[in-house]
């Protein structure tokens, strides 16, 4: 019977064989080998005292798979905003490349997962979004991931294209006529969502997640606001949301509804999408497949420009990030924020009329170059 490798030994119910042992140049080295099985887990400890001597020799770096370093990047940015993001891409590329090495990891072994993708019809952006991961994890590897040995997990991180955004889908901001005709299809929770979302230009999580103790009194103004914290809004920033009177009404029929969320279902049930059945059923019934949700937001701030709000206070109102946008809002600019939004009330008929335009070279989108007078909502 052969003498079993000095330095292993067993632990836990499952009888994992675990080492423990004086390593020269490197000191006690401790490690679980992830088996029960005595063969395998001598076979891991020999690769791995011969990767430590080539390192500590030679210099040459131990071999990690990507799923190693997805794994730790994960761990690393558990309490960022964008590990669900990283999450998701990673789910999608650990098929394709979560058992290569590091060094295999380039644009030549990505081609099956972007074809991959391609075929399922994801969008180009989206894509990209999945490569910009796998780029951050090799940049990381390479320049910042040091192991026990001081050596970097990647000797070089490769150069990875990313592709053409030429599939994009272009926003398609609503006329007041296809606006009455879709809301007027929504069940009353939707559109009460909707008509809040295309009045504040807040984005879908956003509404769906509006809490009461957000809200903000502004006596003087005889009014009120509310201030999404950061951890909901997609730039990390506070969020401050203020409304016209058609997104006042919305909230002061909401009163009373739910002690935590301002949106619920009819039951009282808070809401977490508008994106629904109904959403779509509506969609198609008013002849406008083609609308998005997030177009909501386009038609608020395309609203804004026509009626020539300043580019500062539409990226005040749209919430989108500006170094040199303060957080802090006194009365008297929060007063010319609501003046702002009121130019695209419905209650304010001195808006002119809104022309669109749309491409003719849209299979989609017909050539449409038309002037719409306002219908009801």
């Amino acid at each position: 019977m052969s003498k079993r490798i000095p330095g292993l030994y067993k632990r836990g119910k499952q009888g994992i064989w675990h080492i423990d042992k004086c390593v020269k140049g490197y000191g006690r080295f401790l490690e679980s080998t992830g088996s029960s099985n005595l063969k395998e887990a001598e076979q891991y400890l020999i690769r791995r005292l011969e990767e430590m001597r080539k390192a500590s020799v030679y210099g040459i770096r131990p071999e990690r798979t990507f799923r190693q370093a997805a794994t730790k990047i994960l761990l690393d940015y558990q309490h960022k905003r964008s590990v669900g993001r990283y999450a998701q891409s990673l789910k999608a590329l650990d098929p394709v490349i979560g058992d290569l090495p590091l060094r295999q990891v380039h644009q030549g072994t990505l081609d099956e997962f972007i074809q991959s993708r391609r075929k399922q019809g994801i969008k180009a952006n989206t894509i990209n979004r999945d490569l910009a991961v796998v780029r951050r994890i090799l940049n990381l590897a390479a320049r910042l991931w040091r192991d026990e040995y001081g050596l970097t997990w990647l000797e070089t991180a490769p150069l990875l294209q990313m592709l053409d955004c030429d599939d994009a889908r272009k926003p398609y901001p609503l006329s007041w006529e296809e606006q009455a005709r879709l809301f007027e299809r929504l069940p009353d929770h939707l559109r009460e969502m909707v008509l809040f979302k295309v009045n504040t230009g807040l984005r879908e999580q956003e509404v769906t997640c509006l809490r009461w103790d957000w809200e903000v009194s502004i006596p003087e103004l005889k009014t009120s606001v509310f201030v999404i914290p950061g951890n909901g809004v997609k730039n990390g920033e506070d969020r401050l949301v203020v409304m016209n009177t058609e997104a006042r009404a919305v909230i002061n029929r909401q009163r009373g509804k739910h002690p935590e969320f301002v949106f619920t279902y009819t039951n009282g049930k808070p809401t977490d999408r508008i994106n629904t059945k109904a959403w779509r059923r509506a969609r198609e019934e008013a002849g406008l497949p083609q609308v998005r949700v997030h177009d909501l937001k386009h038609t608020f701030g395309r609203r804004l420009r026509s009626r020539g709000v300043s580019h500062e206070t539409r990226q005040v109102l749209l919430g989108h990030k500006n170094g040199q946008i303060t957080t802090y809002y006194s009365s008297p600019e929060i007063g010319e924020l609501i003046e702002a939004v009121e130019k695209v009330s419905w209650s304010d008929r001195s808006t002119p009329t809104l022309t669109l335009i749309r491409s003719e070279n849209s299979r989609k989108f017909p050539a449409i170059g038309r002037r719409e007078s306002r219908g009801a909502v």
